[in-house]
């Protein structure tokens, strides 16, 4: 066997001092006083084009004018009014894709106001000091509504609902909630175990109950939630991994990202992740980058992030990808794959194959191949609904449930927001954004 045939596979490629350091916040939180500096470079726009670009409109100019007066408390509460996990997604959302790309000091002079690192500053502040949740909830309604999926859609739904005065049930499949936010985003992002935290924040609302290790189709079905509650959310994420389709599939090192992301994120000891020496990963999301990054972080040597289409297609955003590239990480493009080299039941390589795009706008294949070694090929080319738990009780649209803007479903009693419906984007502020239009609606059905 030579050289390039074995796989060099294994834990402790660092010392502890540096596992500690690449996995530290990657974007440290402001201090106070620079904090005020960059609030002081908000121009208080009015109909500010940052608000309308905010998935959950948030009132940016008022959250960052609190700030200016030294009232960070404040201004988490005007934060949480319309998104209740702003922690979260002052950590994970892209911004530099929607807020500050359409901030006014970007458009005139090329750098925004930080309204991420603003927004995370407020609403650490008001975690950290332990306030009573800003929320007290209504007059107990009677009514009783059951969410599947804990995640930002599942979570940002049920406590709405709580608010309101309605009691709430939360099945999640998973040991822990906070669905992509506890298991699919990079560890570097949200450090200190800050989902679980942001999970307990939402539950002192009251009125929500979460039972761990409920699947739907496994454990409950639709039939019966219909039958016992007044109303049902499905929050229910995207389960199932995109195929590569390519023979040698299920050798040892050609793993799926997202499983790769969420081993990583509850790991207790991040030296034992065993990380090859070099690294392939497909695709051109987030998740793409998240895997490339992490791996990197892990002592990999060689990692080369491999998209059929050009860089102007990715869904990573341009920030995320010259992330990647300052870490020494290869983004290759159009290039997809064409066969896996395996030796003794474990990757050694990838062939793919040059792409281009047609006189009709079309991909296809060049049919000249470039061979990159590698020791393990991460999988992120989409995720995919699972349709058998609903048993044709709502309307699907390519596999994804059909809702309408209210995020009603085709069942009277059954509501649906987040990556699992048609349309869906994969971001935490969307799915939040879903969850609370859902449950606006299922409150006005509910009390008509």
């Amino acid at each position: 066997m030579t050289e390039s045939e074995m796989s060099d596979v294994r834990a402790n490629r660092l010392s502890g001092a540096d596992y500690a350091d690449n996995f530290s916040d990657i974007h440290p939180p402001l201090t106070p006083h620079e904090a005020l500096v960059e609030a002081d470079r908000c121009y208080f726009c009015y109909d500010a084009p940052c608000m309308t670009a905010c998935p959950t409109s948030i009132d940016i100019p008022m959250f960052i004018r609190k700030i200016q007066a030294a009232n960070p408390v404040g201004s988490a509460k005007t934060i949480f009014e319309q998104n209740i996990m702003g922690g979260m997604c002052a950590r994970v959302c892209p911004t530099e894709t929607l807020c500050e790309e359409v901030c006014v000091r970007e458009t005139a002079e090329g750098k925004p106001v930080k309204i991420g690192l603003l927004q995370r500053y407020a609403t650490d502040t008001f975690m950290e000091r332990e306030q009573p949740h800003p929320f007290s909830r209504a007059a107990p309604t009677g009514k009783k509504i059951a969410v599947i999926g804990a995640g930002p859609a599942g979570l940002s739904c049920a406590h709405r609902l709580a608010i309101k005065g309605h009691d709430v049930t939360v099945y999640e499949a998973r040991e822990k909630a906070g669905g992509l936010n506890e298991y699919g985003i990079a560890s570097y992002k949200t450090t200190n175990d800050f989902a679980q935290d942001e999970v307990e924040f939402i539950l002192q609302i009251g009125g929500i109950t979460i039972e761990n290790g409920k699947a739907l189709g496994r454990d409950i079905t639709l039939e019966q939630l219909t039958a016992d509650f007044d109303a049902v959310f499905l929050g229910l994420g995207l389960p199932g991994v995109n195929a590569l389709g390519l023979e040698g599939e299920n050798a040892a090192g050609v793993i799926d990202a997202v499983d790769f992301i969420g081993v990583l994120r509850q790991a207790e000891d991040l030296s034992q992740i065993e990380i090859g020496r070099r690294i392939v990963v497909i695709g051109g999301g987030m998740t793409a980058i998240d895997a490339a990054m992490q791996s990197k972080l892990l002592g990999a040597e060689e990692v080369t992030v491999a998209y059929r289409r050009g860089q102007e297609h990715m869904n990573a955003s341009l920030y995320e990808q010259e992330l990647a590239q300052t870490h020494g990480i290869a983004i290759r493009h159009w290039l997809m794959p064409d066969s896996l080299h395996v030796s003794n039941g474990a990757v050694t390589a990838i062939t793919l194959e040059r792409t281009a795009l047609d006189a009709g706008g079309k991909l296809v294949g060049t049919g000249e191949k470039v061979t990159i070694e590698a020791d393990q090929v991460f999988k992120a080319i989409g995720q995919t609904p699972d349709a058998g738990p609903l048993a044709g009780s709502v309307e699907l649209e390519k596999g994804r449930i059909r809702v309408d803007d209210q995020r009603r479903t085709s069942h009277k009693k059954i509501w649906a927001g987040g990556d699992c419906v048609a349309g869906g984007e994969d971001l935490t502020v969307v799915s939040v954004e879903d969850g609370k239009i859902a449950a606006e609606s299922i409150h006005k059905a509910l009390m008509a």
